[in-house]
């Protein structure tokens, strides 16, 4: 599923509308992404509407039109946004397509996992308005984050990191990557983190919120070979500090990458 950066990445790929209006909308009703969607207000709200701005938050991400109609955007497993030719033709997965003078902003989704939402106010809609406060946002602090792993202080860090209520945008690539750069064992109960190594992990995470931001959610860039990203994927890789093996395995609930000889931390005193 994207995660933070990459969702980024493809809420830019609908911004060359900003400022257009949108002319038609076609979208395709029947199938699950619009499952608490009203279909037919999209329909009828967003022809003649111009969009003013498109942000995200984590995995998710919202388009605003004429300052008060909010498009939502989930895209799931498999979803991604483009920004299509005045001369593109509608393919079989493309569910929500706005029409503009220059061409098609479309949302495809193969697998049918992402989601649309549709609001009508002139303040961001209540959805949008609770989700916890942005990785790297005055917001999002060490105090909150040390309150959040003791109340999950007896679940591993790996699954702790991964929870969208604390660390919304946070994924499978990127949690391995912050506690790799943070020598955690990703099996590390939370609880166990001492004060000066909960001070270090929250370093890390904003270190690494940054650095996908600026690689991968700008223009999806390659990362570099000194991060862990380009060495987990497959059985064999070596970590990038010690030369020595990765070791893949289901911690949490999820396929992780980690390296023994590195991540030594497994809690106290520290």
């Amino acid at each position: 599923m994207p995660e933070l950066a990459e969702v980024a990445f493809y809420k830019n790929k609908w911004m060359p509308a900003q400022g257009l209006k949108i002319k038609q909308v076609a979208l395709n009703q029947q199938v699950r992404v619009f499952r608490k969607a009203p279909t037919t207000e999209i329909c009828t709200r967003l022809p003649g509407a111009t969009l003013t701005m498109g942000e995200t938050h984590g995995k998710q991400m919202i388009f605003l039109f004429d300052d008060r109609f909010w498009l939502g955007v989930h895209l799931g497993m498999a979803g991604r946004l483009s920004f299509e030719a005045t001369t593109y033709k509608i393919q079989k997965h493309d569910h929500l397509c706005l029409e503009t003078d220059k061409g098609w902003a479309v949302f495809t989704d193969t697998r049918h996992f992402g989601r649309i939402r549709f609001n009508e106010s002139r303040s961001a809609p209540e959805w949008w308005a609770r989700l916890p406060p942005k990785i790297g946002s005055e917001h999002f602090t060490l105090p909150r984050m040390e309150a959040f792993l003791r109340r999950r202080k007896g679940a591993c860090i790996k699954a702790v990191l991964l929870m969208q209520e604390q660390f919304p945008g946070l994924g499978n690539w990127m949690v391995d990557e912050i506690l790799w750069r943070s020598k955690i064992h990703p099996a590390t109960t939370a609880g166990l983190i001492g004060e000066k190594k909960r001070a270090e992990l929250f370093s890390k995470i904003l270190e690494v919120e940054s650095d996908a931001m600026r690689v991968i959610g700008k223009n999806w860039g390659d990362p570099p070979d000194h991060w862990l990203f380009n060495h987990r994927w497959k059985d064999g890789g070596t970590c990038p500090k010690t030369g020595t093996t990765l070791k893949r395995a289901t911690i949490g609930g999820r396929t992780t990458c980690w390296s023994p000889k590195h991540q030594t931390y497994r809690g106290l005193k520290k």
